[in-house]
Formats: structure tokens, sequence, C-alpha cells
């Protein structure tokens, strides 16, 4: 089996033809036809991702936030995305990310999100024309309060805390989320008729919400652990009998609650 026999099964569910313009989803680090024996998946493409890579033999790394984002000036252990680069090419590790690619279909980062609140009419958020795009809104299977839907939302996404706007009076029926950073789409989820919306690295001055709109920011990190499970399942679908896994011992997010 070769690296593309692999990226050919992620891209068919998540084609690098959609990824945003700024993004860098693809094969970062390593060759096509490289070999491939086993692979390893988690979120961010860590120097201690890459380690894990080497102690259980797996010669692909596959995450959804891509290793090299923006142009590289220099290549230093000092640096943590250097380090990670230096360790995988010394490995032998080819790396390759599915980052808006697989934000922008409507089995990915946003519907996952939908699956925890078991939304239905699920659709997607912000269209791109053909039938992509970022962010999904659907409805609750039943209207809640504000204080209601607070407590459902940090049980089904497992959240220590929440940053949330004014709760809204009366009853959310319809709710609005996007993984990631998702402040861009704040005015497409008012527009959508959602009463709530779920993203992460929400700013400041966007928490001040018109009546009837409430804001929460569940976290970057905590709206899209779950692509790494849907990655797996699609690898393993495909490929039954290969040696496939999800990082045991690393938790990448770099934010800490106290």
């Amino acid at each position: 089996m070769t690296v593309k026999d692999v990226t050919d099964v992620i891209e068919r569910f998540a084609p690098l033809t959609i990824q945003e313009g700024w993004d860098n989803s693809g094969l970062c680090i390593g060759s096509p036809d490289a070999p491939v024996s086993s692979v390893l998946l988690g979120l961010d493409c860590t120097p201690e991702l890459v380690d894990e890579a080497v102690e259980c033999g797996a010669d692909m790394i596959v995450t959804h936030h891509p290793l090299i984002f923006s142009g590289l000036k220099k290549i230093c252990p000092e640096d943590k995305v250097g380090e990670a680069v230096i360790k995988a090419v010394k490995a032998g590790i080819s790396v390759y990310a599915a980052h808006t690619s697989a934000d922008k279909v409507i089995a990915g980062v946003s519907g996952a999100m939908a699956a925890r609140l078991g939304l239905r009419n699920v659709e997607i958020l912000e269209e791109d024309g053909e039938g992509t795009g970022l962010g999904v809104v659907g409805d609750l299977p039943e209207p809640l309060t504000a204080e209601e839907a607070v407590r459902l939302v940090k049980e089904r996404f497992a959240l220590k805390a929440m940053r949330a706007s004014r709760p809204v009076e009366g009853r959310i029926s319809r709710v609005a989320m996007c993984g990631g950073s998702g402040g861009s789409l704040i005015k497409a989820a008012m527009k959508s008729g959602a009463q709530l919306y779920l993203s992460g690295d929400i700013s400041y001055h966007n928490f001040f919400t018109r009546d009837g709109f409430m804001i929460m920011d569940i976290g970057h990190y905590e709206s899209e652990i779950e692509i790494v499970d849907i990655l797996f399942s699609l690898i393993k679908k495909n490929f039954p009998t290969f040696a496939v896994r999800i990082t045991q011992n690393i938790y990448s997010n770099p934010i800490f609650y106290f």
C-alpha cells in the first residue's frame, strides 16, 4: 500500500479542491508513492505525535490541522513546527492533513457537531454552490431554554467551561454551528433563523448579540476533535486489515482550563 492509496480514500470524502484558498490541506511531507504499513491519526501533528508514530511503527500521520500551515522561513528544533518536521523527515514518516476540506463536507467537522446535539433537517450554513460549504444549521428535537441548551452542550461536548453571550429569552429550536474558528459565520447563522450559534475562537465584540440570538464559544479543539474518529473509521472501512490507530497519549489542545 502507498500513501496515495490512503489519501485517495480521504479525498473521496473530503476533496482537496474544496479547501479554502488560505488553507494547506493535503500531503505536506513525503511522496504519494511512499509505501505505508501503518497510519497514526490525531488532531495536531505535534513533535509528541511524531514520537508516538515512531514508537508504534507508523510510517504515515493523518491529522486535521496542517503541520505546515503558512510559509516556513526556517526549520529548527527550537520551534515546535520545525521540530515536528525534522522528526518526521528523519524517520521517513509521511504527513497529511484534511483541514478545511473536511470542514466543508456535511459529514465532516460541523456535521459531527450537529450529530452530537441530535439536530434534525441539517443543512450547510454557508454554501459554496457545489453542495459543500462551511458550518451547518439544523433543528433541535424539541425546543430548549437557554439554560437547558447550556447544560446540553456542556454534556454532549464534555466541556469543563464555555464562553457565552447573554442568554436568550424564550426557547431555542434552531441551532447553527461551525467547528474551529467560526466568527466569520455569525451573520450567516443569524440569517439562517438560528437562535443559537456554536463555534470557537469568538472575539469579544461578537458577544454583543442582538435580541433573540445567542453565541456559545465551546472551544476550537473541543468543536473539532471528533473528525479524528471520522477519519479513522473512513480508513478502517476501506482497509479493514490495515494497521490504523488513533493517538493514545496525546491531548494536543494548547489551551488549559483552571
